[in-house]
């Protein structure tokens, strides 16, 4: 044949059956002689382009039907005919040993595009579902990611679950944190210095807003493209992905470079999760995207603003945890399995998953302001979350506290958590935001970090949705405010928090995503005419 694939494929009998055909096929008995004394058909060749698959430990099943119809001339004997007819039948009979993948099933040279090198045919409906049905091969996502704060990596996962449960098999869904599994050093230390930044603000803030003007962190990608490339596109063709979702700012330049070098862009359906709900780096914005997924109508204006379409821009919400669509038990329920008190209000303190900001001062202020002097009884109690600061779970427990008082570790079912209580207490991340507001929890923010979630205070506050505040006595004033004579302001946050909630939003990228690839994995149905 005249153009082979261009990736070396295991041979099978559908492969040796194409191999045997196409020789009989243009075989000179088969041609009418001109008399310059060559045939005077052409025959057209055949090749696999952009095969991107590679074959699984278990057959993967493609049902398709691969017809190939040639426009003949009157020189063409009907016995050429016949072997097309034989031709299309055992491609149809066989097809589905044929790993397509990607595969572009084409007639004619590769360089011509598709066009008989004699001008007699050319490829029709291209891109056009195969007689309407599409592969069954399973898709493969890739989800890029950094652990540079839990937000990310919790945005990942959501998305994951969300797939396996919308399409189980369909799909297979990977994360990488690309910068720290497939960067040399010093790239690879990404985490680490992130975390070292934000524990000095100034610097943090110097980085973040230094790197803002689009003339900087272009020019700074364009220098690092040149150190990591080559690893970065290894670690991409690793996963051979038809979805790519960047859930992190620093996730779109390099891979869409790379992208792009390789051809792969129509091939590849490339999107956006913003995991920042109002204030959000530039880098989050790229013209080159197939869809930029915005949790908000006000990071959607930046998406606009930053030079992408309107139609490459859906405003759905941040994407949570399946679960938390999911009804949870009563709260009376969900307060006995916790081990607290059924009949008191509670409220939930978070310190994230690493436990940080003031969580002891905040404990200590509301044990003293949700216990009454006069009645000698608790108002309310405090469920604590520490998350992995074990030092931090083992001085609360060590307290004589006045009021119900349960200290948690790292837990893996937040809904169940928040379900349990009337309120929380939280730094200004995104996630806990949207998950508070889907459970209809008024939120007290206690702290945020420069940059990204600066914008995260005014969303809650100015939406009626719960109260800023960095000292612990003023907070804890708050919280028994609202379990006493302020409890009309606590129901009225907790319903303009339910409005604000996006639930479904993880169901809605999923399905978006599912419709984009099943446009694009077609597998096509040429025809060459006279």
């Amino acid at each position: 044949m005249q153009n082979p694939s261009a990736v070396a494929q295991e041979p099978g009998p559908a492969f040796d059956l194409v191999t045997q055909l196409s020789h009989i096929a243009f075989n000179k008995s088969f041609y009418g002689s001109n008399s310059d004394g060559f045939g005077s058909f052409k025959p057209n060749s055949m090749y696999f382009s952009g095969f991107r698959g590679s074959v699984s430990h278990k057959r993967l099943r493609v049902t398709a039907a691969a017809s190939l119809s040639l426009g003949a001339r009157n020189s063409v004997s009907s016995s050429f005919r016949r072997l097309v007819n034989e031709f299309n039948r055992a491609i149809t009979f066989h097809c589905d040993r044929i790993p397509l993948g990607f595969a572009s099933f084409r007639v004619g040279s590769e360089d011509s595009n598709g066009v008989r090198e004699d001008g007699g045919g050319v490829v029709e409906a291209e891109g056009l579902p195969l007689n309407g049905v599409e592969t069954e091969t399973p898709k493969k996502v890739l989800i890029l990611m950094s652990d540079t704060g839990g937000g990310h990596r919790a945005s990942a996962e959501a998305i994951k679950a969300a797939f396996i449960e919308e399409f189980g098999d369909d799909y297979q869904v990977f994360v990488t944190d690309l910068w720290s599994d497939h960067t040399p050093w010093p790239f690879n230390q990404l985490p680490k210095s992130y975390n070292f930044l934000v524990k000095h603000g100034s610097l943090w803030r110097m980085t973040y807003y230094g790197t803002a003007p689009r003339v900087i962190h272009q020019s700074n990608f364009a220098a690092t493209s040149t150190f990591i490339a080559r690893e970065v596109a290894k670690g991409l063709m690793k996963y051979q992905p038809d979805i790519i979702i960047s859930v992190h700012p620093l996730m779109q330049h390099v891979p869409l470079r790379i992208l792009r070098a390789k051809g792969l862009l129509k091939k590849i359906v490339f999107t956006t999760v913003v995991t920042d709900l109002s204030t959000c780096h530039p880098t989050w914005f790229h013209k080159l995207v197939t869809r930029c997924y915005c949790p908000t109508a006000e990071v959607a204006k930046r998406a606009l603003k930053a030079g992408l379409q309107p139609s490459q821009i859906k405003v759905y919400g941040l994407p949570v945890r399946p679960s938390f669509v999911k009804p949870v038990q009563p709260k009376i329920e969900l307060r006995r399995e916790l081990g607290m008190d059924e009949g008191l209000h509670a409220v939930l303190l978070m310190g994230g998953g690493e436990g940080m900001g003031p969580i002891e001062a905040t404990a200590r202020a509301l044990g003293n302001a949700l216990y009454d002097e006069n009645l000698g009884e608790p108002i309310g109690q405090i469920l604590v979350i520490c998350g992995r600061n074990k030092k931090l779970a083992s001085k609360l427990l060590s307290i004589d506290w006045k009021i119900p008082v349960q200290v948690k570790g790292f837990v893996n079912k937040m809904e169940e958590c928040m379900g349990a209580c009337d309120c929380i207490i939280t730094k200004a991340g995104p996630g806990t935001i949207a998950e508070a507001m889907i459970r209809g929890l008024p939120i007290i923010l206690n702290g945020y970090i420069a940059g990204q979630e600066v914008g995260n205070v005014p969303y809650v506050v100015d939406n009626g949705c719960g109260k800023f505040s960095k000292s612990p006595k003023e907070i804890a004033n708050i919280v028994a405010e609202w379990f006493g004579p302020k409890a009309d302001e606590l129901k009225a946050m907790s319903e303009n928090a339910l409005k604000l909630a996006r639930p479904d939003a993880v169901f809605k990228i999923v399905h978006d995503l599912h419709e984009l690839v099943r446009q694009r994995n077609f597998v096509p149905q040429f025809s060459c005419t006279t």
